[in-house]
């Protein structure tokens, strides 16, 4: 388990490195579809649809952070929510990224850019309230990681470099296909 010092490097660093990523794509490559949606008939994912998903995870991991340090026995809330295995889980979180990303499918590059910025700068501002022992706190119900706060807190930097790859990956295809 990294260290709180160790962490936030981590996710400056790679945040940085993602944004600059995401400066290099045109404007066409932005808006064109590189990713299938994980439901059923749900429109096709563009570089910026994965942004908008990114700003909503990253916000949703910090809630269930904050829900667990007031106390919460339920922090993740997937049991609030009424499900129960993990096919329901993964097909109530998909219909859910689904509706986020359609609802800011119209949103500029910088909008997005600046609300992944935001939530990043608040994920850093709670990792400072934490100590290294609260970062070893288990989550309950959290499948993120090692469940821990840490682990959770580690995955926004995994999570940005999972959703770059698969960008890259998709908008290569298209190139090759073209």
């Amino acid at each position: 388990m990294p260290t709180r010092e160790q962490l936030m490097q981590q996710l400056t660093e790679d945040h940085e490195v993602f944004l600059a990523h995401y400066h290099t794509f045109t404007p066409e490559e932005l808006a064109r579809p590189c990713t299938e949606s994980e439901v059923p008939g749900g429109a096709p994912w563009r570089p910026k649809d994965h942004l908008a998903h990114l700003a909503l995870i990253e916000r949703l991991f910090r809630g269930i952070i904050q829900r667990a340090m007031k106390g919460e026995t339920d922090p993740v809330g997937f049991s609030r929510a009424g499900l129960g295995n993990r096919e329901e889980i993964m097909a109530w979180i998909h219909r859910n990224n689904q509706a986020y990303v359609e609802a800011h499918r119209d949103d500029d590059l910088e909008t997005l850019l600046s609300a992944i910025s935001a939530e990043r700068t608040q994920t850093l501002a709670l990792l400072e309230q934490l100590s290294d022992e609260q970062l070893k706190i288990v989550l309950p119900g959290a499948p993120w990681g090692d469940g821990t706060i840490g682990g959770v807190l580690m995955t926004n930097a995994h999570h940005e470099k999972l959703h770059l790859s698969w960008v890259d990956k998709g908008l290569q295809q298209h190139a090759d296909h073209a």
